[in-house]
């Protein structure tokens, strides 16, 4: 090549080299300034570090793909602010069976006061109750018509010594006291037991919270006894007395929080002092009596089988799925004094019961022998 020719190609290679650098450069500039490119927004440019840029010509392709690769650039129907980084926490998976529904949450960009906020979508758990329902036990109403008929003479111990007669014939306040005394000392005692205890206690003026308070703990274990638990039951009483003192003016709670509050008061008591009390039915009282029948008759069931319930609370939240509001209240004194005439715990009656007939349980419990008989070598071998 010749030598005056040399000059000549160096400045144009020059010219050929400012001029790609100048489009590479163009290229970023434009990548990098969304202004430039209205249809597109650049989402984010990985640079990594120790790379050179300083390619030969022969590696310009390659050098090329790479800056390529390294602009990302998503099309989005929304574009979003890149300095506004959502929380992780709002889209985290949570394995839950709550109901969820989609709310918008707009976060403000934390790079640039006046852009526009972003919209983001997001599920969030929604607390809800879910009834279900459960359908009602075949023949229930004939049952329950049945039982009813049989309870008409009202001659079971329920009927005249039961905790809705503490207190009958004194003013409003001074009964729901002697109802909630009642109702404590009726826990594992026979209601004759009970109501003999209510009325020492009005004999010696202590159907009253000041005065209870007032007597020593020893005095009134003795006036209760032979209550079950007589011991235990007068701390609970004497404590529950100083409360209805402090905390509700001498009157009784009003609500089942305040009543399951107390120490010695259980569902059951809280529920049957609710509804005699206050004539505010929330609940089912469930005693030993409702919780034996109430699986004879196959009306309740272990939540999500058909299984027999195992405790009383099982058994009233059975019953609650389906047994009509309106019976809620009566269903108490009917089976407690159903199963205290009838349907005993050992040798029911069923030969004189009115419902053998359609009872699923008629008949298949044996009866216990007699203790005589078993003596006697005569009982079943």
């Amino acid at each position: 090549m010749p030598f005056r020719l040399l000059p000549h190609r160096i400045g144009l290679f020059s010219s050929i080299s400012a001029m790609s650098s100048s489009r590479r450069a163009s290229r970023l500039i434009r990548a990098s300034r969304p202004e430039l490119n209205p249809a597109e927004t650049v989402r984010e440019v990985k640079c990594e570090p120790g790379v050179s840029f300083d390619y030969s010509k022969s590696e310009m392709n390659s050098v090329r793909r790479k800056r390529l690769n390294r602009v990302l650039e998503v099309k989005e129907e929304h574009p979003k602010e890149v300095g506004a980084v959502p929380d992780i926490d709002d889209f985290r998976y949570v394995k839950t069976e709550a109901r969820t529904s989609v709310s918008t949450k707009r976060v403000p960009a934390s790079s640039n006061k006046n852009s526009s906020p972003v919209r983001l979508e997001k599920k969030i758990r929604v607390s809800s109750v879910v009834k279900v329902e459960v359908a009602a036990p075949e023949n229930w109403e004939a049952v329950l018509a049945g039982i009813k008929n049989i309870r008409l003479s009202g001659q079971a111990p329920v009927d005249t010594k039961g905790c809705e007669k503490a207190g009958s014939l004194l003013p409003p306040k001074e009964r729901r006291f002697a109802v909630l005394i009642s109702t404590m000392m009726s826990s594992q005692t026979k209601d004759e037991v009970t109501h003999a205890a209510v009325e020492r206690l009005g004999e010696n003026g202590l159907l009253d919270p000041d005065a209870i308070v007032r007597t020593d703990e020893a005095t009134l274990a003795n006036l209760i006894k032979p209550v079950g638990f007589y011991q235990r039951k007068a701390q609970f009483i004497k404590e529950a007395s100083r409360i209805c003192l402090e905390r509700f003016g001498g009157d009784i709670p009003d609500t089942l929080t305040d009543l399951l509050a107390l120490k010695g008061v259980g569902p059951k008591m809280a529920h049957l002092v609710m509804s005699i009390a206050w004539k505010n039915t929330q609940g089912i009282c469930v005693d030993t009596h409702v919780h034996r029948i109430s699986n004879r008759l196959g009306w309740v069931f272990r939540e999500g089988t058909k299984q027999k319930t195992t405790t009383p609370e099982q058994t009233r939240m059975s019953l609650e799925k389906w047994l009509p509001k309106d019976e809620w209240e009566p269903i108490n004194p009917l089976l407690v004094g159903f199963g205290q005439t009838i349907c005993t715990p050992l040798r029911p009656k069923c030969g004189s019961c009115g419902i053998n007939t359609i009872c699923p349980s008629a008949f298949k419990e044996a009866s216990s022998p007699n203790p005589k008989q078993k003596k006697r070598g005569l009982g079943p071998t």
